[in-house]
């Protein structure tokens, strides 16, 4: 039983915001006096479980754990662990997970033994003063030793970076060749606005097509067709035999074939990230102990699915696109 949504696309793509909480603060994803939401509005871990196993019995195939950080919710693994028997029985294609590093030391041998092959980890600098100047909170010496221990485990590693002007532009072909380097593909994303910060976004603002341009004069890069079920278009970089993706929401939005849709850890599922139409599963979930009002809310949000989002930057549109934090959604 697929989830069509009203462009013909089939959801085969769910996100899990498991907490809006973090151990970092980065400066382009969330104010240092963040207010998180108080715990009587998250849902527990059971019903997580509850409403991702819908989900995969809706015809989900791929589920990502996101944040917050998702490795500081309490008692992560044993969501992770009740979520891999849908890999077991075949249902779900694959569990991965965003994280920023800071707790692999930790979970990376039980994430692989969970049956996690791989994951993302966001690094935006391989400068340690830096690295402590954007998170405001994190030390990069943590995040490199997560990063080893996951790759010992046997997980893929893929690293994501925000492109930052006057931050880390410069830094882009040292990052590629560092990861590449270690087997791992690198994405650079396009920053997005979400979120009251401290920052000006439009001063932080970087398309990728200058990035590209940049990266050109130094390497060669050639498109190739290779996909993860996320929004990436991928090149082949011939320098350094690795793959580099970019995630352009500003200057080219990638919205003809979204598979995914988000949900976060109070049960509201957002049907674009771009876009502030939602839908409150919680209130379904609670309701009953059967599934079928969940089930039809489901249904009925899918169908709400809009066609792209509208993300603009400029000096005339101070406001963020949408007012919540990309803390809240889980990127």
């Amino acid at each position: 039983m697929n989830m069509i949504d009203p462009f013909g696309r089939t959801i085969s793509y769910l996100r899990v915001s498991v907490t809006d909480r973090c151990d970092f603060r980065c400066t382009y994803c969330m104010a240092e006096d963040m207010a998180f939401l108080p715990k009587k509005d998250l849902l527990s871990l059971e019903e997580l479980d509850r409403l991702t196993t819908v989900f995969v019995e809706k015809g989900v195939k791929k589920l990502r754990l996101t944040g917050g950080e998702p490795l500081v919710r309490k008692n992560i693994m044993h969501l992770v662990r009740q979520i891999s028997r849908h890999l077991e029985s075949g249902a779900l294609e694959e569990l991965t997970l965003t994280t920023n590093g800071s707790q692999l030391s930790r979970f990376a041998a039980e994430l692989a033994d969970c049956g996690v092959r791989r994951i993302n980890v966001s690094l935006d600098t391989l400068d340690a003063q830096k690295f402590h100047t954007i998170t405001r909170w994190g030390h990069l010496d943590r995040v490199m030793a997560g990063i080893d221990t996951a790759q010992a485990a046997g997980l893929k590693i893929k690293i994501n970076a925000v492109a930052l002007k006057g931050f880390n532009d410069a830094e882009l072909p040292e990052l590629m060749r560092w990861a590449h380097g270690r087997g791992m593909d690198l994405t650079v994303i396009e920053t997005m606005p979400m979120g009251e910060i401290d920052e000006d976004r439009t001063d932080q603002y970087l398309p990728l097509s200058l990035v590209r341009a940049g990266l050109e004069r130094q390497f060669t890069l050639t498109d190739i067709p290779y996909k993860t079920g996320g929004p990436a278009r991928y090149v082949e970089v011939a320098e350094t035999g690795g793959r580099l993706g970019f995630i352009t929401p500003m200057t080219h939005n990638f919205c003809e074939s979204c598979n995914r849709v988000r949900l976060t850890c109070t049960g509201t599922l957002y049907m674009c990230l771009g876009q502030d139409d939602a839908a409150d599963l919680r209130a379904p979930l609670r309701a009953s102990e059967g599934n079928e009002l969940l089930s039809n809310a489901i249904d009925e949000a899918i169908g709400r699915k809009p066609k792209g989002h509208d993300f603009i930057i400029d000096r005339n549109t101070r406001r963020p696109a949408v007012s919540r934090h990309m803390s809240v959604t889980g990127g």
